[in-house]
């Protein structure tokens, strides 16, 4: 009778158990809901989660919906349009639990409209442009069904080899982390859960910026303080916004791959950030940790990820295949997936996909009738946006603007080459719709003077580069080598030279040239175009360069030739335009470097805010004995923050409104900028701080603040900057973030050299 009582007692818990597991929770507590679907799964649909899919020859569509509706896959990149995704989604709707998909891509600078890459944008030190570019982003790519991008990428790089320099913000952690912030919020705008908007995952989660010899995918070394300080606070920043992800960087950080990296995924960004959100790994990063060296197969790599914190497994085959095995040995906790598949869920859940499962995909009546119409497209905003990013690096005797009225001859391999205006990680962009530099030109002189082109050269002459750059590219060869001999070319340039008043080159690298997995050995032009330079300049026409390029390039020899030289950097859909706005007057370019230029590839590192050391050269004295280089000047060709106008700035001396500063206290700089010629101009007011004596080396100087002023000829305003205590805040040997006692110098000027500065004490 006893155990009769038992059974039935342990038959109405267990009944209890199935109800309170199959009562629907309200949507709108979050953690329930998300627990009592937990509840309802089985390990295989929990481990479905876990896996990113990408649509691919290994992976077709209709195998991917069966997959979908089995309940074993959570998310897939690379389909980009409302009738790709709406069948998978039908898919996850047939699914027993029917939880809904997410949509990915990689949505850096633009979508649809190619805003100029992430590097020009740093180049406007506009956060308004900045923030429209993503926000009209965000627009774009869920009016096309996406749900999540794998953006911003803030990794600090300093080394200009590495190939996706283009695809940062730059070298200064100040600037790149202002810039971490808006673009995460333009991305989520009013929520991640809007239809109008798409959830950031920042990346490359972490220091990838910083790989060995600024070559892609290697190992970084780092001590702790310069990761803290330099390094880690972009990602920081970006989390702070609100980012709904982060996507794990391929590099290993002091002997450790990132993907392997409970200190870095766990104690670091969960424990001490506070960070919920989603973890995502690198497209096929979870296998190369057996490459790495730290997992002798696929079923320990999948343990070591899986432990580190890594919630989704990106083109998975080892999280799908080795999870079950792992758990079932005792390898793995339940609690390990547990933690994943809730992360996952909870993305879900924020994107507002439980909610509506079809929020941008949106009903098959209302899809575009053309997906790349022009009307979806934003110009307007793009053309405003470039512009504002382009940097005037030298412009001897005015040789700009140039007169519409005037014959000019355009030459240069990247004149007409609508691909790489738009740069790498173009999204949904067609080169069909970008304006080259050429059509730009053409269409601001109109029929009031002569343009005459010639190609002038090829990309580069060096046949293994060109097939290095056309390897992936199976329709069509990206880089098109002209078959004319070099000399023909060179001979039609300097003809058309020499019938106009002026030559404008459009030099520099292909797009491909700035990419992942394209580092470089060497920063100057391609030799080809180099030869097209020189023999411009033997014409004794005014020369302006035009540079496209995705990295800082070695161009002594080229500032010294040209008159003129405007970096564009890849400008996207609207570049020609914009750049045509700028080299006719239509516009003032008020762009700033976000990182140095060297002189030469001899030079790397060379970035502004170096530490202090004990033997520094001393620019007009000897420098035997000094750190420096014997065989070339000492410092940058440009340094950060450089960047010149059609109108002419002046700056007062500064003014403290103290001397003395203490913990609790504020205190102003201030300085009179003046408009000194004769149009109307913007231009960035940079503030840096330099902590002359600490505990530990400090650098040289820091941006802290900047502001972006616009001037009318002749007029002048006192810009205002407060500094705190929090701006004086460093991490010391103890990884302590503090401010220390003792003497700043406080530097107000128009670029990170050229300074008007001041001294106070921290008390």
């Amino acid at each position: 009778m006893k155990k009769l009582c038992l059974l039935g007692l342990f038959v109405s818990l267990a009944s209890h158990q199935v109800l309170a597991a199959t009562t629907p929770v309200p949507l709108e507590n979050k953690d329930a809901f998300i627990s009592n679907l937990m509840n309802q799964m089985t390990l295989d649909e929990k481990i479905g989660q876990l896996r990113l899919i990408s649509i691919g020859p290994e992976m077709p569509r209709e195998l991917i919906r069966k997959e979908i509706a089995a309940g074993n896959i959570g998310g897939t990149f690379n389909s980009i349009t409302r009738p790709e995704n709406r069948p998978m989604q039908d898919a996850a709707m047939r699914s027993r639990l029917k939880i809904p998909m997410f949509f990915a891509y990689d949505v850096i600078h633009g979508h649809r409209t190619i805003f100029p890459i992430p590097l020009a944008l740093a180049s406007s030190w506009d956060m308004d442009a900045i923030g429209l570019s993503g926000r009209i982003a965000a627009k774009e790519a869920a009016a096309d069904s996406l749900d999540i991008t794998f953006a911003p990428m803030v990794d600090i790089s300093r080394d200009p080899r590495w190939g996706r320099t283009s695809e940062g913000f730059g070298e200064d952690t100040y600037l790149v982390s202002r810039i971490a912030g808006v673009m995460v919020k333009a991305f989520q705008g009013a929520g991640a859960n809007a239809a109008d908007s798409i959830m950031a995952s920042v990346k490359h989660f972490a220091l990838y910026g910083a790989v060995e010899g600024g070559r892609d995918y290697n190992v970084v070394d780092m001590s702790p303080v310069k990761m803290y300080q330099d390094y880690l606070p972009p990602y920081r920043a970006a989390i702070d916004a609100g980012a709904g992800g982060v996507m794990v960087a391929l590099n290993s950080i002091n002997g450790v791959p990132a993907t392997a990296d409970t200190w870095l995924m766990n104690d670091l960004l969960r424990k001490d950030w506070g960070f919920k959100g989603l973890a995502v790994s690198d497209h096929g990063a979870i296998f190369e940790l057996i490459k790495h060296g730290v997992a002798r197969d696929g079923r320990e790599a999948a343990k070591l990820a899986i432990k580190a914190g890594i919630d989704m497994s990106m083109n998975d085959t080892l999280y799908g295949k080795e999870l079950p095995g792992l758990l079932k040995s005792g390898e793995i906790e339940q609690q390990d997936i547990d933690n994943a598949v809730r992360e996952v869920l909870a993305a879900k859940y924020d994107m507002g996909l439980f909610k509506d499962p079809y929020l941008r995909i949106g009903k098959a009546e209302d899809d575009p009738a053309d997906t790349y119409a022009e009307s979806r497209l934003h110009r307007a905003d793009a053309r405003e946006v470039a512009r504002r990013s382009l940097v005037l690096l030298k412009n001897q005797n005015e040789t700009l603007p140039l007169k519409k009225t005037a014959k000019i001859a355009l030459v240069g391999p990247l004149a007409k080459a609508p691909i790489d205006m738009m740069g790498s990680w173009a999204a949904a962009g067609r080169p069909a719709q970008s304006v080259t530099l050429f059509d730009g030109m053409n269409a601001a002189m109109a029929d009031k003077a002569t343009l005459i082109y010639a190609r002038g050269a090829s990309i580069t002459s060096d046949r293994k580069v060109l097939d290095y750059l056309n390897f992936l590219n199976f329709d069509a060869p990206e880089v098109v080598d002209d078959p004319r001999s070099a000399q023909v070319l060179i001979d039609e340039a300097v003809k058309a030279a020499k019938d106009a008043d002026v030559v404008v080159a459009a030099v520099g690298e292909s797009r491909g040239m700035s990419h992942e997995s394209s580092s470089r050995t060497d920063l100057n032009i391609p030799a080809s175009q180099r030869e097209l330079i020189k023999a411009l300049k033997a014409t004794g026409k005014p020369l302006v360069l035009v540079l496209m390029n995705g990295r800082p390039l070695s161009i002594l020899e080229e500032k010294d030739q040209a008159d003129a030289i405007l970096e564009t950097w890849f400008s996207g859909t609207e570049g020609g335009n914009a750049i045509a706005d700028v080299l006719f007057g239509d516009y003032n370019p008020s762009g700033k470097l976000p990182l140095t230029f060297p002189r030469s590839v001899g030079q790397i590192p060379t970035y502004y805010n170096h530490l202090s050391i004990g033997r520094p050269f001393t620019p007009g004295k000897p420098g035997n004995y000094t750190s420096q280089y014997f065989d070339d000047t000492t410092g940058p060709l440009f340094p950060f923050g450089y960047g010149l106008s059609y109108t002419d700035f002046a700056l007062s001396d500064m003014a403290l409104s103290s001397t003395t500063l203490n913990a609790t206290g504020k205190l102003d700089a201030s300085v009179m900028v003046k408009n000194t010629g004769k149009r109307d101009g913007e231009t960035v007011v940079q503030l840096y701080i330099q902590d002359v004596t600490g505990s530990m080396i400090r650098p040289v100087k820091e941006l802290k603040n900047f502001q972006k002023i616009l001037l009318k000829a002749g007029e002048q305003k006192v810009v205002h900057f407060t500094i705190s205590e929090d701006d004086l805040k460093f991490y010391n040997a103890q990884l302590k973030y503090a401010a220390e006692p003792g003497k700043f110098n406080v530097q107000i000027g128009l670029d990170s050299q050229d300074v008007t500065q001041q001294s106070f004490e921290l008390l």
